[in-house]
């Protein structure tokens, strides 16, 4: 376990200024006053630390407030020009990149192709990708996250199993950050996608939150009691890796009977090519099932039969308040939504159901990096705990700017 930095007057003060960051973030245009109120400081505490925040430069005094009979309250936002980070979502053949606001907002964006997922390809490959981005920033650029397909030791940023390359142990944010001269911010790419709900999306301000991505891949990230959570190796949500038929198809992870070997687009791809006996793509597919081609409707109903029962019994685990059905898969909800849900409904346990929200959220490739940035943007409004986070940048310090 990590040690933390001792209770300081310091630390203590940037742990309060990352409470009043959050609030600004959920709600902008708040008064001290509010601020005080939302936070549980004191009115004087508020004023010191937006004080220090407006010196800064990462909030703006941009409003007055309604009036109770006094003094009209002068209303504080964040400010999201004060500076800037790259988000990057890593494929087997591209490098989605996007440039944001500390909102998230996206300014630029850049997709550059990855002829090879050796190290120093992708290295030099996401480093052409930020420094294009970069050339146009008027401010300060805080950083680059980067979200890709494996096992990812979050707080180590080192690549223990590429799911999609022969990386094993990899230390990607050690070697960015020499290459870039920037802090850089690595995590599993599904994790980008709630870290995009979480803060910009439909999970914004749920507490229990599971986010499914399908696609050619089937993935999992989960935020439990607000918290987004890793596991203890970082591997936690290798949802298409749960076995679901004994003695099944052979996996490319090696294993057999795998939720993914059942509906992820290569096994939608070859029940298509079988069906039909000739080379499709899964979009012909879909357009021959739109069509009324009984045999490739019964492909998607019963993708939405696996779907909704493996929803299930995630829901009946971990009981979250939001699903968030997301990846490039969505793009066929409407083929196989209907048994999607109504085998849900028959697996969740009784009670269950109540109060549970299903979402299907987007599914492009910039939705992925925007989430990067969003992971990267999550951990600069947090205060640096422990000693040797000390060089870390966060916009709580005093000396952010």
């Amino acid at each position: 376990m990590q040690p933390v930095r001792t209770g300081s007057k310091e630390l203590i003060r940037e742990i309060n200024a990352a409470h009043v960051l959050h609030e600004l973030r959920a709600e902008p245009l708040l008064s001290r006053t509010e601020l005080a109120k939302r936070t549980g400081l004191s009115l004087p505490t508020v004023s010191e630390i937006t004080g220090d925040l407006l010196h800064t430069g990462i909030i703006e005094e941009r409003a007055t407030g309604l009036s109770g009979g006094g003094r009209r309250p002068i209303l504080l936002a964040l400010k999201p020009d004060a500076g800037a980070v790259v988000g990057i979502k890593l494929t087997e053949t591209q490098v989605i990149a996007v440039l944001t606001d500390l909102n998230a907002r996206i300014l630029g964006r850049l997709t550059l192709a990855l002829p090879r997922t050796s190290v120093p390809t992708v290295i030099q490959t996401v480093a052409k990708a930020v420094h294009a981005l970069a050339a146009d920033v008027p401010s300060r650029l805080y950083g680059v996250g980067v979200g890709l397909a494996g096992v990812i030791d979050r707080a180590a940023g080192v690549v223990r199993h590429g799911t999609y390359s022969d990386w094993h142990d990899v230390d990607l944010a050690g070697l960015l950050h020499r290459e870039l001269e920037l802090p850089v911010v690595v995590d599993n790419d599904v994790n980008t996608l709630v870290a995009n709900e979480q803060w910009f999306g439909a999970g914004r301000g749920v507490a229990d939150v599971a986010v499914v991505s399908i696609g050619r891949g089937v993935g999992l990230g989960m935020v439990l009691d607000g918290r987004l959570y890793r596991g203890a190796g970082g591997g936690a949500g290798e949802f298409g890796h749960t076995k679901v038929v004994a003695n099944g198809i052979e996996c490319p992870c090696g294993g057999r009977g795998c939720l993914e070997t059942l509906i992820g687009e290569p096994a939608l791809i070859a029940k298509a090519v079988d069906l039909l006996g000739r080379e499709v793509t899964l979009d012909e597919a879909a357009a021959l099932a739109r069509e009324g081609d009984e045999r490739l409707v019964e492909v998607f109903a019963e993708l939405g039969g696996t779907l909704g029962m493996a929803v299930g019994n995630l829901v009946n685990l971990l009981n979250p308040n939001l699903i968030v059905l997301a990846g490039e898969g969505t793009r066929f909800s409407d083929l196989f939504k209907a048994e999607f849900d109504s085998t849900l409904r028959a697996t969740v346990f009784e009670g269950l159901q109540r109060d549970l929200e299903i979402v299907i959220g987007q599914w492009d490739d910039e939705t992925w990096a925007q989430g990067a940035a969003g992971l990267f943007l999550g951990e600069l409004f947090q205060p640096n705990l422990r000693p040797d986070e000390a060089g870390r940048p966060s916009l709580t310090a005093r000396s952010a700017s």
